[in-house]
C-alpha cells in the first residue's frame, strides 16, 4: 500500500510528479490538435496524479509508524503543492482550458471546465508575473507551516501522574487498563482516549481540571509563533488574489458564498440556540452547587462531568449504562452490517492486502459481485499516529480506469485482553466517519478525477456523514449489533429511551460551542494578522458565545488544528448540518432500514460526487431547495 522505504516512497511521489508534468504539456499543446474529450483527458489526468501523490504523502504522513517515512511524506507533499501551484499558475494550461469548446459537452464535463477555469483565475493565474511568483512563494511556506502546525499537535502528548484512588467515577474497564506504575501511579495522556473519559466520568475535581488545562497546552508555545505566520501569509496571499481578507477568499467558492454571509450564518446559529443554552447552563450550575451552594460559576473542567450528572439524575441516564453494549468489535461489524443493508454493498476481508501496520484491516467493497473499492480501517491510537477521527484518500476512482480507495483513521480504544467498550458518542463517531468513506467510494465511479468522490463545496462535505449519524438512534439499526459484552442481550429498548432523552440535554451548550470554534476561525482570517492577538480573541469569542469563562493560561487555539485545514470555514460543520437534518426528513422514521430511500440518496446525492453543485444535488433528492424547518424543529427537540 505505502512503500516501504523513504527513497522508494520518494522515487515513487517525484514519478506521479513527472507523469502529471507530461499530461499537462499534452494538454498546453491541444488546441487544434485534440478533440475537446481527448484535451479534457490531458488536463484531468494532470490535476488528477497531483491530487493521488498529494492523497498518498497526506495519508503517510499521518499514520505510517516508521518516522522517517512520515518525514519523506511531509516533503513529499512540498514538491506536490509547489507542482499543483506551478500547474495553477501556468497561463498556457489556463488559454488551453479556455479554448476548450463546450457546446455538446454534457452537464458534467461543462461543470468540469467552468470551475476549472474559476480555480485558475482564483489560483492568480491572470495576475502580472511578479504576483504569479509571488504567491507561489507564499503557497510553498504555507504547506511548511501547515505541516509544521499539525506535527506540533500530533507530537506533543502530555502526561499527568495520578494515584489510582483519584480515578474514582472511570469505568472498569479504563481503570483496568490503566495499571499502576513501578511508582504506583498512574499516567494519564492528552490523547482522546484517555481524556473523553476523564472529563466526563473522574469524580476528581484536581485530576478533571489538570488534564483539562494540559490538553489545552498541546502545541504551546510552539504554536503560538506558527499561527502567526500562517495567519500573516494568508492574508497577503489573499490581498495579492484581489481579496481583502484570507476569510473573504475561503468563502468565495463555498455555498455560503462570502465572509459577510458566513458571518450572518454564525449568528443566526447563535442566536436560535440561545435559549437553549440559558436553560442548559442553568441547571449545570444548580447541579454544581448542589455539591458546592456557594458556587457562582462552572468552570470548563465541569462541564462535561456536570452534564453526565444531570443526565444521570434528571433523566435517569448514566452513560456507563449503556457502554457495555457497544463492544468495539460488534459496533465495526454493526456499521458494515447496516451499510451493506442499506447501500446494496458486501464488504469483503482481504487479509493478504498490503498496509502499513499489522492492526490494519482491509475490505473490498463489492455490489452484487462487482467491485466498487476498497477501504482500509485504521481504528487504534499509537505513537506518531494523527489524534483524531477522519477520512483520507488513498487513491480517487475514475471509471473505467482505476476503483476508489478510502482509509479511515480514529483513535478507538483497543481490545487486548479485555473487550475494548465505546461511548455511544464514538458510535456516532464511527458512523460519522464512514459516512465519508461512502461517499468517498460510491462517488468514485465519475468519469473525471477532479470530481471524484467527496469533491462537492467545501461546506456540503459533511452532509452525508451527519445524516448517517441519524442511525444510532434506530432502535432496529442497534438490535443488529448492540448487545450486552457479557450476556449478549440487545441494548433494551428503555435504556435507549432514556438515553435519548438525556442525549437532548446539553444541545444548547453544543451548538454555541460549535458557533465559538466557527467564530474564531472565520475572525481570526477576517481580522488584521498584524494587530491580532489570537489569545486574547479566543478569550473574547468564548465568552460571547459560551458560558464559560476563559482561563487564563490555556491556549485552545495552539492545539485547533482545524485552523489549518478549514482555516476560515469551520462554520461549514453546522452548515452541513443544517441541510443534513433536512435531507433525512426524505427518510422514514419508523423504517430507517427500509434500503428504498437510502438507495435513492445513494444515486442522488453520493453517486454523482462532484459532478454538479450540491444544491443540485438536494434538489434531485428533496425535490425543493435545502429548508431551515428540520434543523430548527431538531434544535428544539426535547
Amino acid at each position: 500500500m505505502l512503500e516501504s522505504t523513504p527513497e522508494a516512497f520518494t522515487a515513487s511521489c517525484r514519478a506521479d510528479l513527472d507523469l502529471a508534468r507530461r499530461a499537462a504539456e499534452e494538454f498546453r499543446a491541444s488546441p487544434g490538435r485534440l478533440s475537446p474529450e481527448e484535451a479534457l483527458r490531458r488536463y484531468d489526468a494532470a490535476f488528477g496524479q497531483l491530487g493521488e501523490a498529494a492523497a498518498r504523502a497526506s495519508l503517510c504522513r499521518n499514520v505510517h509508524p516508521d518516522p522517517a517515512l512520515r518525514e519523506a511524506a511531509e516533503r513529499c507533499e512540498v514538491e506536490v503543492d509547489a507542482a499543483a501551484t506551478e500547474l495553477a499558475l501556468d497561463r498556457g494550461l489556463y488559454d488551453a482550458l479556455l479554448a476548450v469548446p463546450t457546446e455538446g459537452l454534457d452537464p458534467a464535463t461543462r461543470y468540469l471546465v467552468e470551475r476549472g477555469l474559476r480555480d485558475f483565475r482564483r489560483a492568480g493565474v491572470d495576475r502580472d508575473e511578479a504576483t504569479r511568483a509571488r504567491v507561489r512563494e507564499l503557497r510553498d511556506e504555507l504547506t511548511r507551516i501547515g505541516q509544521e502546525f499539525g506535527r506540533n499537535i500530533k507530537d506533543d502528548v502530555r502526561r499527568l501522574p495520578v494515584r489510582p484512588e483519584e480515578l474514582d467515577g472511570l469505568p472498569e474497564d479504563f481503570r483496568r487498563a490503566h495499571p499502576p506504575g513501578p511508582t504506583g501511579e498512574v499516567t494519564l495522556t492528552t490523547d482522546n482516549t484517555d481524556y473523553v473519559p476523564v472529563v466526563t466520568y473522574c469524580r476528581s475535581p484536581r485530576v478533571r481540571e489538570a488534564l483539562w488545562r494540559l490538553y489545552r497546552l498541546r502545541g504551546h508555545p510552539a504554536n503560538l509563533e506558527v499561527l502567526s505566520r500562517l495567519l500573516s501569509r494568508r492574508a497577503e496571499l489573499a490581498r495579492l488574489l484581489g481579496h481583502a481578507t484570507w476569510a473573504d477568499y475561503a468563502t468565495a467558492d463555498k455555498m455560503i458564498g462570502s465572509e459577510e454571509a458566513a458571518a450572518a450564518f454564525i449568528e443566526r446559529i447563535a442566536a436560535a440556540a440561545e435559549g437553549r443554552m440559558r436553560r442548559d447552563f442553568a441547571q449545570l450550575l444548580e447541579r454544581k452547587r448542589a455539591d458546592d451552594p456557594a458556587a457562582a460559576e462552572v468552570n470548563g473542567w465541569d462541564s462535561t462531568f456536570l452534564q453526565e450528572r444531570v443526565k444521570a439524575e434528571r433523566y435517569g441516564f448514566d452513560a456507563q449504562e449503556i457502554r457495555p453494549y457497544f463492544e468495539y468489535g460488534r459496533v465495526k461489524q454493526g456499521v458494515l452490517d447496516v451499510t451493506a443493508r442499506l447501500f446494496g454493498l458486501t464488504y469483503r476481508p482481504v487479509p493478504g492486502a498490503p498496509r502499513w501496520h499489522e492492526e490494519v484491516e482491509v475490505f473490498d467493497v463489492l455490489e452484487g459481485g462487482r467491485p466498487m473499492g476498497r477501504i482500509y480501517l485504521d481504528m487504534h491510537p499509537r505513537e506518531g499516529k494523527y489524534k483524531h477521527y477522519a477520512q483520507f484518500t488513498a487513491r480517487s476512482g475514475v471509471a473505467g480506469q482505476r476503483l476508489p480507495e478510502g482509509v479511515l483513521v480514529c483513535n478507538f480504544p483497543r481490545p487486548g485482553k479485555e473487550p475494548a467498550l465505546l461511548e455511544h458518542g464514538d458510535v456516532r463517531t464511527f458512523f460519522h466517519e464512514f459516512g465519508h468513506l461512502l461517499h468517498h467510494v460510491l462517488g468514485g465511479h465519475v468519469r473525471w478525477a477532479a470530481q471524484s468522490g467527496v469533491a462537492t463545496e467545501w461546506d456540503f462535505v459533511e452532509a452525508p456523514s451527519q445524516l448517517l449519524e441519524e442511525w444510532i438512534w434506530d432502535p432496529a439499526t442497534l438490535a443488529t449489533f448492540a448487545r450486552h459484552v457479557e450476556t449478549g442481550r440487545p441494548v433494551p429498548a428503555e435504556l435507549l429511551a432514556r438515553a435519548r432523552a438525556a442525549d437532548e440535554y446539553g444541545k444548547g451548550l453544543w451548538v454555541r460551542q460549535q458557533m465559538f470554534y466557527a467564530a474564531l476561525s472565520l475572525e481570526l482570517h477576517r481580522r488584521d494578522p498584524a494587530a491580532l492577538d489570537p489569545t486574547r480573541v479566543v478569550a473574547e469569542l468564548q465568552e460571547r458565545y459560551t458560558p464559560f469563562r476563559h482561563v487564563d493560561g490555556t491556549f485552545f487555539h495552539a492545539s485547533f488544528g482545524h485552523l489549518d485545514g478549514y482555516s476560515a470555514i469551520y462554520y461549514t460543520y453546522m452548515w452541513s448540518m443544517v441541510i443534513a437534518k433536512d435531507l433525512f426528513t426524505a427518510f422514514d422514521p419508523a423504517n430507517l432500514l427500509d434500503p428504498a430511500p437510502a438507495r435513492r440518496y445513494r444515486d442522488a446525492v453520493l453517486a454523482p460526487g462532484g459532478t454538479k453543485k450540491a444544491a443540485a444535488l438536494v434538489q434531485d433528492f428533496l425535490g425543493r431547495d435545502t429548508r431551515f424547518d428540520a434543523y430548527a424543529a431538531w434544535l428544539e427537540a426535547g
